[in-house]
C-alpha cells in the first residue's frame, strides 16, 4: 500500500487540512478503481466500509490479485468532518461558502469538446486515453479560490481517470439504494445484486454537478457529440452508494457492504478471480424523475406510517404530519407506486420540507433532482 497525502491550502495562520489517499497494486496498470467515503461528513457508514475493504486490499494487495490500481480515500471531506456546531455535526455543506461538499464540480463536456476536437481516430481504446490525459489537463488548470473548492479539485483529479468510482454516502433514515447515470445503469445492476440495494436510481443530469457525474457524463455526452465513426466508450461508471441510514454505523454491515465490494469488483475484472454468483435483484433501475419527494404542506409532527423499504401503492399515505395547535391531521400521500427508499430522522416538519422518498418507475419531475 501505498499513502499520499493531499495538502489544502491553508485557510488560516498555523491550519492546514489535508486529505489521505491509499493506493493498492500497480499504479502504472491499465486498470483503475476509485472509491471515496463520507464526501458529507456526517454520513459516518462509508467511514467503516473503508476500514473492512482496507483490510481486504491489503490481503488482495500481498496475494498479487488487484488488477492495476485501486485508490480508496477513507474521509473525503476533513473540512466537513471539523465542522461541529455546539455538539452537533454538520458536515454537508461547507460552512464558509454554504455549498454543498457534493456539487459544483467541474464540467468538463465543453472544454473538452474544443480540446478534442480533429485528434480523436477509429480505435476506442486510443480515444478513452486521449480523453483521460485531456481531462487531467483540464482539472490540472482549475484554480478553485477557496479551501472547500481545493478540496474537490483534489478528490476529483484522484478519480477522473479511474474505470470505476464509487462514492460512498448515506440518507437520514433509508434502505441501500444507489444513483448512477441512465446509460450506467445495466452494468451497474451487478453492484445492486451483491450490495442487496432496494433502489437504483437513473438519470443523464441530475443539476448542479455531484461528484459522481463530474466523473461519468462526459463520456456519453463525448460519445453523442462525436458519433460513431470516432467512438468513444463508457470509460468511468461511477456508482453513487447510499449505504442505508446515517445511524445503521455497525460492524456487521461494514464487512457485509466490504465484501459486496470486493465482489463486485471481481465480476468487473478488477480482482483475480471467480467472483460469487449474483443475488436475486431486489429492484430495477428507475429514472430518477421518476423519485417523488414527499413534501410537508404545513408544519408539525411527523408519524410515519410506512418504514423504509417498504412498497408503497399511487394513492396511498405513508404517514401523517399533525399540527400540535390545530389539531389538524394531513396524510402524507405518495402519488407514486413504488418503494419508500429513504425518510427524513427528525420527526417535526416546518412547512415546504422534504420528509421521504418513494422510487416511482415513471419519469414526471425535470430540473434539479437531487435534494439540497
Amino acid at each position: 500500500m501505498r499513502i499520499e497525502k493531499h495538502l489544502s491550502p491553508a485557510i488560516s495562520a498555523g491550519t492546514q487540512r489535508e486529505v489521505t489517499s491509499l493506493h493498492f497494486g500497480r499504479a502504472l496498470g491499465a486498470k483503475k478503481v476509485y472509491v471515496q467515503s463520507s464526501l458529507h461528513a456526517d454520513e459516518i457508514p462509508g467511514m467503516l466500509v473503508s476500514h473492512y475493504l482496507r483490510q481486504h486490499l491489503l490481503a488482495l494487495e500481498e496475494a498479487g490479485a488487484i488488477e492495476g490500481e485501486i485508490v480508496l480515500v477513507p474521509v473525503a471531506n476533513p473540512i466537513g468532518l471539523a465542522q461541529d456546531i455546539q455538539g452537533s455535526a454538520f458536515g454537508r455543506f461547507d460552512l464558509a461558502t454554504g455549498i454543498n461538499f457534493n456539487r459544483g464540480y467541474q464540467y468538463l463536456t465543453p472544454r473538452l469538446i474544443e480540446t478534442l476536437r480533429g485528434r480523436l481516430g477509429a480505435y476506442a481504446d486510443a480515444n478513452r486515453a486521449l480523453v483521460r490525459q485531456e481531462a487531467r489537463n483540464l482539472l490540472a488548470q482549475w484554480q478553485p479560490n477557496n479551501e472547500a473548492g481545493a478540496l474537490k479539485k483534489t478528490l476529483q483529479t484522484l478519480a477522473i481517470d479511474a474505470d470505476i468510482v464509487l462514492d460512498l454516502h448515506c440518507d437520514n433514515q433509508a434502505v441501500m439504494h444507489l444513483y448512477t447515470g441512465t446509460p450506467l445503469a445495466e452494468m451497474t445492476m451487478p453492484l445492486a445484486r451483491y450490495l442487496g440495494a432496494r433502489a437504483l436510481l437513473t438519470s443523464v443530469l441530475s443539476g448542479d454537478d455531484p461528484f459522481d457525474e463530474s466523473c461519468s457524463r462526459h463520456w456519453w455526452e463525448l460519445a453523442q457529440h462525436f458519433g460513431s465513426e470516432m467512438p468513444i466508450d463508457l470509460g468511468c461508471q461511477a456508482v453513487t452508494i447510499e449505504l442505508r441510514g446515517e445511524s445503521d454505523v455497525a460492524h456487521a454491515y461494514g464487512a457485509q457492504d466490504a465484501q459486496a465490494i470486493i465482489q463486485f469488483l471481481m465480476q468487473a475484472g478488477h480482482i483475480d478471480g471467480a467472483a460469487p454468483s449474483l443475488p436475486d435483484a431486489l429492484c430495477q433501475p428507475t429514472p430518477l424523475e421518476g423519485s417523488e419527494p414527499i413534501v410537508a404542506s404545513h408544519a408539525g409532527v411527523l408519524v410515519f406510517a410506512k418504514n423504509t423499504g417498504d412498497l408503497v401503492t399511487a394513492g396511498e399515505s405513508i404517514g401523517d404530519l399533525v399540527d400540535p395547535i390545530s389539531g389538524q391531521v394531513t396524510p402524507l400521500i405518495s402519488s407514486v407506486a413504488g418503494v419508500l427508499y429513504a425518510r427524513v430522522a427528525r420527526r417535526y416538519a416546518h412547512y415546504g420540507m422534504q420528509v421521504a422518498k418513494v422510487a416511482g418507475a415513471i419519469a414526471y419531475r425535470s430540473g434539479n433532482l437531487l435534494s439540497a
